[in-house]
């Protein structure tokens, strides 16, 4: 069973900066594509950023310019780099992991608070 555990959250003033990281385990991490997600209150969870296995990323219209998706294989860790953040990137984090041709795996998730 992939176990993903994710940190980095807190409370952060609006314009400032953040990282949260993703450590996998129980899996074979390089093949993986990896995702962040978030879910604010009242909200359905919506794809933030996603890196293939190749390094490929796509990231939300909302993160574009601001937020950063990397991944280091030798760590098991994929990476969210939040630079200029808002109120509106309040929300819950999780971290995804797809593995190939199977079901894919959720962290616990991390808060993000943006607030002055």
């Amino acid at each position: 069973q992939v176990q993903l555990v994710e940190s980095g959250g807190g409370l952060v003033q609006p314009g400032g900066s953040l990282r949260l990281s993703c450590v996998a385990s129980k899996t074979r991490f390089s093949i993986n594509a990896m995702g962040w997600y978030r879910q604010a209150p009242g909200k359905q969870r919506e794809l933030v950023a996603a890196i293939t296995s190749g390094g490929s990323t796509e990231y939300a219209e909302s993160v574009k310019g601001r937020f950063t998706i990397s991944r280091d294989n030798a760590k098991n860790t994929v990476y969210l780099q939040m630079n200029s953040v808002k109120p509106e990137d309040t929300a819950v984090y999780y971290c995804r992991c797809q593995p190939p041709l199977s079901t894919a795996y959720w962290g616990q998730g991390t808060q993000v608070t943006v607030s002055s």
